[in-house]
Formats: structure tokens, C-alpha cells, sequence
């Protein structure tokens, strides 16, 4: 079986940085891989590899056999992506954007608008479907690009921080529709620091610390709950007093 993503020696470096480090892993068809660790662990950029938009130093990146970098519009078409930076355009309404993706897409224009409406009821944006892009709050971008990685169906979704800046009731929406991809055969890795929401629907966990992989596991091996493991993994910060804090203005 052909992994749904796979990563061979990948690194990316940013001057003398490290940001990935060396990272080999693969991930079947249907998995749903909740990819954590600490800011600046290099999740972000691991993401912006495996979509291809960001080339590695070394190594290489695949999405269902292809490579990240040179699989052209067939993957393009497999791919849907929820960017770190949403690139929404400000002057387009919520709707204006998935009517265009779909098109962009190869859909029918009857098809479109027909997904185009389940999406905006599923992510809770019906009553925002007019707003232009830069009058949306953070919460409402968050969802259009999320919508508009999904509206062509693709075969697997790569998310960053799907559940960051969502009210609860929108991100137990969003919790739920991830939830119920891998039944239908879509792969799905995301990054998150939301450790309750992960451990309820992720299939495997990859911890990353200082761009190197630190373990990768599946739900079902996991000796301890996530938050244990993770901390097991990824020590916590070391709490620093601070005196001062509190005390009345001399």
C-alpha cells in the first residue's frame, strides 16, 4: 500500500538553523495524525513541506506517491490545505471564496453552490456567508479556509491549528467533522496545542521538539493519557517566581 504521506530525511534549514531535522516517517490511508509539540518544535514548516510550498533542504516529502514539490496539478487535486497564513483575499466575501474555489476546482457551477451552502452550515458561517474577508473575525477566516480546503473533496487535508481561535461550539463542530473522515478514507495530519480535542479523534500521534521527530505512535499505544505522554516527551517549562507580582506599589 502506497502511504497516504511520507517523509524520507526531510530537513529545512533557515540559514544555520534547523528547523526540520532529519524527519522520516509514513502515514497509511485514513490515518488522522495529530502532529504536536511546543512552539518553534517546526510544525508549521513541516506542514508547509508536505503541501509542497516550502522546499527542503534535504530530503523529500510525498502525498500519495507523489512528490511534495513536483506533483503538479494531480496533486493539487488530492490536497487540501488550511494554511498557517489563511491567504483569504479581504475583498471577497465568505461565499465569494468558496464559489470561486469551486470553480477554480473543475466543479460545476451547480455543484458548487451546493457545497458551498453545506459548508457554510457546517462550519457555522451561514449568518456570515456576506461578510467581506477582512471584516471577519479571526474565527470566521479561520473556518473559510478550512471550508475552502475542503469544498473539492481531496483525499487528504493538511491543517494547521484547525481548532485555534474557534469559539467551543465551532470548534466541537469542526472536532466532529474531522472525526468522521478517516471512515471515508480521507487522511487528515494536523498541528495542535489542543491536547483534549486530539486525543478524542487523532489515530496516531508525532510529537516533534526542536524540528526532530521525538516519537510517533498510535492512539492505542499510548502507556498514559496525551497529556502525560506529551509531557513525558516535552518537559514542561520550568515555573519562574515572580515576587513582585501582586504585592501593592510600594
Amino acid at each position: 500500500m502506497v502511504p497516504a504521506l511520507a517523509c524520507a530525511g526531510l530537513s529545512r534549514r533557515f540559514g544555520r538553523r534547523t528547523v526540520v531535522d532529519g524527519l522520516t516517517f509514513a502515514l497509511a490511508p485514513g490515518s488522522l495524525t495529530a502532529c504536536m509539540g511546543p512552539n518553534g518544535a517546526g510544525k508549521s514548516t513541516l506542514l508547509k513541506l508536505l503541501a509542497g510550498t516550502l522546499a527542503p533542504s534535504e530530503g523529500e516529502a510525498r502525498i500519495n506517491g507523489m512528490d511534495a514539490r513536483r506533483g503538479g496539478a494531480a496533486l493539487r487535486r488530492t490536497l487540501g490545505v488550511l494554511p498557517e497564513r489563511l491567504g483569504l483575499f479581504g475583498n471577497l466575501t465568505v461565499e465569494e471564496h468558496l464559489l470561486m474555489a469551486g470553480r477554480m476546482f473543475g466543479l460545476g457551477k451547480e455543484e458548487t453552490r451546493l457545497r458551498t451552502g453545506q459548508l457554510l452550515r457546517a462550519l457555522d458561517l451561514e449568518h456570515g456567508r456576506e461578510t467581506f474577508a477582512d471584516r471577519c473575525s479571526m474565527g470566521m477566516r479561520k473556518k473559510t479556509a478550512l471550508a475552502l480546503a475542503l469544498i473539492h473533496n481531496p483525499s487528504v487535508l493538511l491543517l494547521d491549528e484547525p481548532f485555534e481561535s474557534v469559539d467551543p461550539a465551532s470548534a466541537r463542530a469542526v472536532h466532529d467533522l474531522l472525526a468522521g473522515l478517516p471512515g471515508r478514507g480521507v487522511t487528515v495530519f494536523f498541528t495542535s496545542h489542543a491536547l483534549t480535542l486530539s486525543e478524542r479523534i487523532a489515530t496516531h500521534f508525532l510529537f516533534l521538539d526542536h524540528g526532530r521527530l521525538v516519537r510517533l505512535a498510535q492512539a492505542g499505544e499510548l502507556e498514559a493519557s496525551l497529556e502525560e505522554t506529551y509531557f513525558d516527551h516535552l518537559p514542561p517549562l520550568s515555573p519562574e517566581d515572580l515576587p513582585w507580582l501582586g504585592s501593592s506599589p510600594s
